[in-house]
């Protein structure tokens, strides 16, 4: 019984001081209970709230219009009242998620949809997903280069990829330019050879081109994920791939080193081989095809570097003042 005065006395108190305190911090108001807490903007709460359920109803409403099918029916599709289906497309329905879903599927539409601050069936985005979900990775890699023009230079980094024909000098190159600009520098083989635990060459013989350029692409994507800053040399038929070459596109800075055919064999020959000109006495015209057929893709890189008869302290100068005018590496 004591206990019970004692809780009868401080319980007005307790609520005394609680309202002082809440008029200086703001705090929400002891009330007599009534199951919930109210505040200062329950007023705003409440509104926005009843503002999502009537965009919920009338997102239901809708939906089963385009559907073409009766309240009943939704709701024996759904297991959902028809009293409480009048109620929800009214707005008048607080719906619980479980219930939402149910109704979404009998409706053959994704949940969120009910939700979504603009209604996808209305506005196209709907469909757009649909064409989105049955495209080709290179389609929606397009589509990302299209609705986000300003995100490549933020996705590419600092990180610059060189391309063009085996012999080039991509891999001479790019590791004096590394050098120079204090960046790590590796060779897209490397990675692949890590990877297979074998040398690319015999990656080609024993698994074929599909096999190499499975592994081209994976290691593609290791390098990026793993590397903000890099200057990385790429082999010469990587733009043959069009999925593996616009990945590349989008996220390295590309320069094409650019030579005359006669200028690669020599660099082919010190690479210790000459393919892909190897048992070929046609070489000379086999490696200009080759360049004819790759001229377009390589021009899509960001920027071109051209080597002919040019000493290598010149195509390095070449290299690096080419990088830092198109800012391809930030602090």
């Amino acid at each position: 019984m004591q206990c019970q005065k004692v809780t009868c006395l401080t319980m007005p108190l307790g609520n005394i001081l609680h309202d002082r305190l809440a008029e200086r911090h703001g705090w929400a108001r002891l009330q007599p209970w009534t199951g919930r807490v109210t505040s200062s903007d329950d007023g705003a709460g409440e509104a926005k709230i009843g503002r999502l359920l009537t965009c919920v109803g009338n997102r239901v409403r809708n939906a089963r219009a385009r559907a073409g099918i009766s309240r009943r029916l939704l709701a024996e599709r759904s297991g959902v009242s028809q009293r409480y289906l009048a109620q929800l497309e009214c707005g008048q329905g607080n719906i619980s998620i479980g219930l939402l879903l149910r109704i979404a599927e009998a409706l053959g539409i994704r949940i969120e949809w009910l939700l979504a601050g603009e209604d996808p069936c209305t506005s196209g985005i709907a469909a757009i997903s649909s064409l989105l979900c049955g495209a080709t990775r290179e389609q929606r890699e397009r589509v990302l280069e299209i609705l986000l023009p300003e995100n490549p230079r933020i996705r590419r980094a600092s990180r610059i990829a060189l391309i063009g024909l085996r012999g080039a000098g991509k891999s001479t190159l790019g590791r004096l330019a590394a050098a120079g600009l204090g960046l790590p520098f590796k060779e897209l083989n490397e990675d692949i050879e890590e990877a297979a635990g074998i040398p690319a060459a015999e990656v080609m013989n024993l698994y074929g081109p599909e096999g190499y350029w499975h592994l081209e692409r994976q290691s593609l994507e290791r390098v990026a994920a793993k590397h903000g800053r890099i200057v990385l040399a790429v082999a010469g038929g990587i733009v043959s791939q069009s999925d593996t070459f616009s990945y590349l596109l989008q996220n390295f800075h590309t320069v094409w080193l650019k030579a005359e055919p006669d200028e690669h064999v020599p660099g082919v020959r010190g690479q210790g081989g000459e393919r892909p000109m190897a048992g070929d006495p046609g070489a000379m015209g086999e490696l200009r095809n080759i360049l004819a057929s790759r001229e377009a893709l390589y021009a899509k890189a960001g920027a071109r570097i051209g080597t002919s008869n040019a000493t290598l302290q010149d195509s390095l100068k070449a290299l690096l003042q080419t990088i830092e005018e198109h800012g391809f590496v930030t602090d």
